[in-house]
């Protein structure tokens, strides 16, 4: 691992717990792979729709993204490993799970995580989805506030490990 300070991402690929999931178990924090920390909620929204209950950004009405945030030291691979993850070809949507608060995104927070989604997204379309004629739908915007989901959906699935998770939430290559 690099001697690099570590820092924040900030990625939406549907359903929230299972985002946090899916990270943890290919990148446990034990293991030194580069997670030091992670926690779930929302971002993305409307600014009147402020400190949103999981209940409210579930009906859609915030436009809050059901999101990933997560402190690590792999400032490339950790966008690569978000697009290997989920559907990147679905717009707001994952599985059965629809809406914009489902949507694929990158929320950068430098200029340098910014060029790096950027480019690693392109690198992915051209090398997964070009020659299928299939595009890349998620979005690259700026990180906004951040709210913490409520504590019992913080790492849900290992306390719930039969608990509802989406079925695109695996390595798809």
């Amino acid at each position: 691992m690099s001697g690099a300070a570590p820092e924040v991402a900030t990625f939406a690929a549907g359903c929230l717990w299972g985002v946090e999931h899916i990270f943890l178990k290919c990148c446990p924090i034990s293991q030194n792979k580069g997670v030091l920390e992670t926690a779930v909620g929302y971002t993305g929204g409307r600014d009147d729709a402020k400190n949103p209950t999981y209940r409210q950004v579930c009906s859609g009405t915030t436009d809050h993204a059901e999101a990933l945030c997560i402190e690590h030291h792999q400032v490339r691979r950790a966008p690569e490993f978000f697009c290997c993850t989920h559907d990147t070809t679905t717009e707001n949507s994952q599985g059965a799970d629809v809406g914009t608060q489902y949507r694929s995104a990158i929320f950068y927070h430098t200029p340098e995580q910014k060029e790096i989604a950027e480019r690693v997204t392109a690198e992915f379309q051209k090398k997964h989805f070009d020659r299928k004629g299939e595009k890349i739908v998620t979005d690259i915007v700026a990180a906004g506030t951040w709210y913490d989901d409520e504590e019992y959906h913080q790492e849900y699935l290992h306390k719930n490990p039969t608990g509802y998770q989406c079925p695109t939430h695996r390595l798809h290559r």
